[in-house]
């Protein structure tokens, strides 16, 4: 049986009132309110949806990815989206969510405008947009997916326009490394202090080796992204762990960037490029939902298994605007839950879940709390305070007032 001890407080919590008091011998109701684990989902579309498709994505998710991509986000020179991006992110703060922005630097999504300009000043706009987008968003995203995809980077070719991509030559030009220590400088050179993470689907030896190469160059990441969209069907337990032991080596935090599972029929085996398959429909089906709800319990059991993992990121909540137009929604088009919503909600917000538990506090104003690691609720007299509390035995000490 997987074990998930690692994951879970165990913690002596000390109940004062606003004088510093001990809360001796009162009625407390203790509950959770987040994980300290990241459950997050790509979020583009749900501060603009109906209440009740809010409603079930606050109701399963607390850490959300919000797109920042540099074509959309300044499709002509000086014309940002900053407005409504702060918008947006302030929707989600105010409802305790976290927020992560996806990416800062891209061969794909880029700014058309600047294909056609010298390399040496497509390097300066794309410096300066890493930092302005940090600078800018600072307190409200202060983690970043800082580099996407850069193993298949310098080798890019798509050329709409007949134009070369001026990210993919900059890439070849510096090389890997210095591409990815542009990213985390300028990231870092406003003097806030962002989390960034670099982010790859390329999961095999290349990846490691780019890594291998940043650490031993001193190039500073956070955490390592690993993206997998499962159109073709799911991992199973010894893929996934066999993945994350091999990126665990390099003692960085590891996230789940980008899980899609599809609820209808999968993907040809022998389709190489994802991007090339292209049906004219592609459903959602009764079985595939039966089976996109087995994995999905799979998938996220065996990962947070896994102690190096700290976030798994859903890759969009509903089948509206899926990738690839791929049912890989935990939400149908029509707004209803499939199985695979009701089984991972059953995970993260009932049996990983802790609370509101009533309990009684002893004559020091103790009370013993057990559960997933996160942020917890005490309620006392009508007063009430929270407190993280982190995985392991932990004593501390907590101060309510009206």
């Amino acid at each position: 049986m997987t074990s998930l001890e690692h994951r879970r407080t165990r913690s002596t919590v000390t109940l004062r009132d606003a004088d510093g008091a001990p809360l001796a011998h009162e009625d407390v109701t203790v509950g959770q309110v987040r994980h300290a684990f990241q459950f997050g989902c790509a979020a583009f579309e749900v501060a603009d949806a109906d209440a009740g498709y809010q409603d079930l994505w606050l109701g399963l998710f607390d850490t959300a990815t919000l797109p920042v991509y540099w074509g959309r986000y300044e499709p002509r020179p000086g014309e940002t989206a900053l407005a409504d991006l702060t918008a947006t992110a302030r929707w989600f703060t105010h409802r305790g969510v976290r927020l992560k922005g996806h990416p800062l630097v891209w061969h794909t999504v880029k700014a058309p405008w600047v294909d056609r300009l010298p390399l040496e000043e497509a390097e300066d706009l794309l410096r300066g947009r890493v930092r302005r987008e940090v600078r800018d968003l600072a307190g409200l995203i202060d983690t970043w997916d800082a580099i996407n995809e850069v193993v298949i980077m310098p080798r890019f070719s798509n050329e709409p326009d007949g134009v070369p991509n001026a990210i993919s030559r900059l890439c070849a030009a510096k090389g890997r490394v210095e591409m990815v220590r542009l990213a985390v400088d300028e990231a870092r050179s406003p003097g806030t202090s962002p989390r960034l993470l670099i982010n790859d689907f390329d999961l095999g030896p290349e990846y490691e080796r780019l890594i291998e190469e940043l650490l031993g160059a001193g190039v500073r990441i956070d955490a390592i992204g690993l993206q997998s969209h499962m159109h073709q069907g799911s991992r199973d337990a010894d893929q996934l762990l066999e993945i994350c032991d091999r990126f665990a080596r390099f003692g960085l935090p590891l996230h789940w960037t980008e899980t899609t599972l599809v609820s209808g029929d999968l993907m040809p085996a022998d389709v190489e490029d994802l991007n090339d398959f292209q049906p004219a429909e592609w459903p959602s089906t009764p079985e595939g939902e039966a089976r996109q709800a087995d994995d999905v319990v799979r998938h996220y059991t065996t990962l947070v298994s896994h102690p190096a993992v700290e976030s798994i990121t859903y890759w969009g909540m509903g089948d509206g605007g899926a990738w690839l137009g791929a049912p890989a929604g935990l939400v149908r088009a029509d707004g209803t839950p499939k199985p695979a919503y009701d089984a991972l909600r059953s995970l993260v917000r009932d049996s990983w879940w802790t609370g509101p538990t009533p309990g009684r506090t002893d004559a020091d104003g103790r009370i013993e709390v057990g559960g997933f690691a996160g942020r917890y609720e005490a309620r006392c007299r009508a007063s009430s305070a929270t407190v993280d509390l982190a995985a392991g035995d932990h004593a501390v000490e907590l101060r309510l007032s009206r």
